[in-house]
């Protein structure tokens, strides 16, 4: 090219297939070149030279430098070294190749090698722009309304720390069309690269904004909201919070572009899988016994037809012969067939059919024979109950419903089965009573018009509106806050909101056409590769996610300082790495396992990274990258304690911190009768 000669900063004096040596022109001082365009420091490792072949040039990067004195004397005088005569060399690895055509794309490998006293020139921001494939951030889109209307097809997430002044970019489509993972000690800056790169997408003027995206935050720490509260472009946002017992209901309030709600997830839309994770049930027992309940409160959720009421009457049949023909006293075998028929109940067995027959004389049930004749004409010799249908149900009839499976298994001669699920109940009762839970236990008699299925919920929740035979967006992020939520609420709340976004966009028509993003903040506490004791680990749906959610538009990003932790399912299936600050062995180990392409000196810089410094590699970025991450503005909650400001105080400075519930004692006077 015309100003290739401007652009030398040296020549080729060693070739071979995997390192190059380039001798430094004499005119180079200290490594820097004064270009046609600037001053160019180009002695950084990891930076890049081009050299011409052809019509090509080879890239290579600089890994190491040195220089050799070629003074006639010592190499030392007076204690300092004389470097006025050394000659500077560069060490090369050789990358691709680019064409000198301004047009043509960076290609890796390289087969065509250059000739010895080749000139090496230094890069200039166009020469990076195509070797990362970034060359324009946009293109025109051609809208039937506005045919100066342009997309973005790739944003700046900061400066790079090799490549002086130069913005490093990713593309869009490979970053946000795969599965990618920000990983980093704590305090390395994970949360703000986040933010930052998701409110890139949301920060160009002169372009289209993303109002077809979808980004579900789940949000362990309660860190994000403030952190897209100042978006512009008419992007909106959901904040989904766990409801606070004795607190307001949902409010449809808009505040700034964002809809608040309280979280509410119908118990009847678990699976039987999350229903054992949630419960614990142990495989061989209390399994069979949890899926035969759930079974049991489908069954008697709705009247059903001819047949359905002879299974029902056969299953209450059962097991009232069963407490009749046992051992406790008449007294105690009344109260429990009443309170078994309190909840489940036929036309034919209710307590208004077997009330007179159940009176008790001189301690004994007086009907019993009766009773026991009016059974044995529901009782049949083969039966199957029916599985578990996901239709609304009382949360807690399930507990009666236990009871009854209970009962089911009992008159069948396993006699020890109560036994061996006794802690499976204890489980349900303690969950019924927390107020950790409260979100699960909806009333089926209050929904609202868009938990009566799940369709219905998931467009809602992430930021769909149906109008007419259309779906509209109504918001662009939605923000799940679990920070108030322990492990077993999060583990439970993210496993089932994932399967159900998973399944709706499986049976979306066309397919692929709502791309959804879901940000799993504090991704090892519940996509973990050891079990964290539970029965099944709700890692299952995202590996499976992983393994097939591109295919239907669902898309990962992992956010995790404990990568040695994460499923490595999970892990492997991402394409797209923005790696912070690491320094425990184990963690560094598992990620070198899972990208062997990432060479061993890539990864020593991990443990020495500043903070919001991160080195980025995949297929968004074609070569691997160090650079400062661009400001996130608003900053995510997540700021480190200025210890000394706030413990080197005035004594009669209070401490900086609200009261529970907002409840404040400020101004308040202590008054007596």
């Amino acid at each position: 090219m015309s100003d290739d000669n401007r652009r030398a900063i040296g020549k080729l004096v060693s070739v071979s297939a995997d390192k190059f040596t380039v001798e430094m022109s004499r005119s180079t001082d200290n490594f820097t070149v004064i270009g046609f365009d600037d001053v160019h420091y180009i002695a950084r490792l990891g930076s890049f030279v081009i050299i011409p072949v052809q019509s090509e040039y080879v890239v290579a990067e600089i890994v190491g430098l040195r220089e050799k004195d070629n003074s006639a004397g010592s190499r030392f005088s007076n204690s300092e070294i004389v470097d006025t005569s050394s000659v500077k060399f560069l060490d090369l690895v050789p990358l691709g190749t680019l064409p000198q055509a301004r047009d043509g794309a960076f290609r890796f490998g390289v087969s065509t090698y250059p000739s010895l006293f080749a000139d090496a020139l230094y890069t200039v921001d166009s020469d990076l722009d195509r070797i990362f494939e970034v060359t324009g951030e946009s293109e025109n889109a051609q809208a039937k309304d506005d045919p100066t209307a342009t997309r973005l097809k790739a944003i700046s997430i900061g400066k790079s720390v090799v490549f002086s002044d130069y913005a490093i970019k990713i593309r869009i489509d490979e970053f946000f069309g795969g599965h990618a993972a920000v990983l980093g000690n704590t305090g390395s800056g994970k949360s703000c690269t986040v933010a930052s790169i998701i409110q890139s997408l949301f920060s160009k003027p002169d372009t289209y904004a993303a109002h077809g995206a979808s980004f579900i935050i789940l949000d362990v720490n309660g860190e994000y909201r403030q952190s897209f509260a100042n978006l512009g472009f008419d992007i909106r946002r959901a904040y989904w919070s766990l409801p606070v017992p004795g607190g307001p209901e949902a409010s449809e309030g808009d505040d700034k572009g964002e809809k608040r709600h309280n979280f509410r997830l119908p118990h009847w839309f678990m699976s039987v899988e999350e229903w054992e994770l949630l419960l614990r049930a142990s495989e061989r027992t209390q399994q069979p016994v949890l899926r035969t309940a759930l079974g049991l409160s489908t069954l008697f959720s709705g009247d059903g037809n001819t047949e359905l009421i002879r299974l029902k009457n056969h299953i209450l049949a059962s097991c009232i012969t069963y407490i009749l023909q046992g051992d406790a006293g008449s007294p105690t075998k009344k109260d429990r067939i009443l309170s078994l028929l309190s909840t489940f109940s036929t036309k034919e067995l209710c307590t208004a059919t077997l009330k007179n027959g159940l009176l008790i004389n001189f301690g004994e049930i007086k009907g019993i024979d009766g009773i026991l004749e009016l059974l044995r004409k529901h009782i049949q010799e083969t039966i199957t109950i029916p599985d578990y249908a996901n239709k609304p149900f009382p949360f807690e009839n399930l507990d009666t419903a236990l009871d009854l499976a209970l009962l089911y298994e009992e008159a069948h001669g396993n006699r020890q089965i109560r036994e061996y699920c006794s802690q499976l109940r204890t489980r349900f009762k303690w969950i019924r009573e927390r107020d950790e839970f409260a979100f699960l236990r909806v009333d089926p008699g209050a929904i609202l018009d868009y938990e009566k299925d799940t369709d219905r919920f998931v467009e809602r929740f992430v930021g769909l509106e149906r109008d007419g035979n259309l779906l509209r967006k109504t918001s662009q992020i939605t923000i799940l806050d679990l920070n108030d939520a322990m492990d077993q609420v999060v583990e439970v709340a993210s496993a089932v909101i994932a399967r159900l976004v998973f399944e709706r966009l499986r049976r979306a028509e066309p397919r692929n056409r709502l791309p959804v993003n879901v940000v799993l903040e504090e991704a090892h506490r519940y996509i973990a590769e050891r079990p964290a004791g539970y029965a099944i680990e709700a890692s299952k749906i995202f590996e499976r996610i992983a393994k097939e959610g591109r295919k239907y538009g669902m898309f990962l990003l992992i956010a995790s300082q404990r990568p040695s932790e994460l499923s490595r399912t999970v892990l492997s299936q991402c394409s797209n790495f923005v790696v912070h600050r690491i320094q425990n062995p184990d963690d560094l180990s598992h990620i070198r396992q899972m990208t062997p392409f990432i060479s061993e000196s890539i990864m020593r810089r991990l443990p020495s990274l500043p903070k919001q410094h991160a080195l980025i590699f995949g297929n968004a970025v074609n070569l691997p990258t160090t650079f400062r991450v661009r400001d996130a503005s608003p900053r995510p909650k997540s700021d480190d304690a200025r210890i000394s400001e706030l413990w080197f105080r005035s004594p009669t400075r209070p401490v900086e911190l609200a009261l529970p519930s907002g409840k404040s004692t400020a101004g308040k006077q202590k008054t007596t009768k």
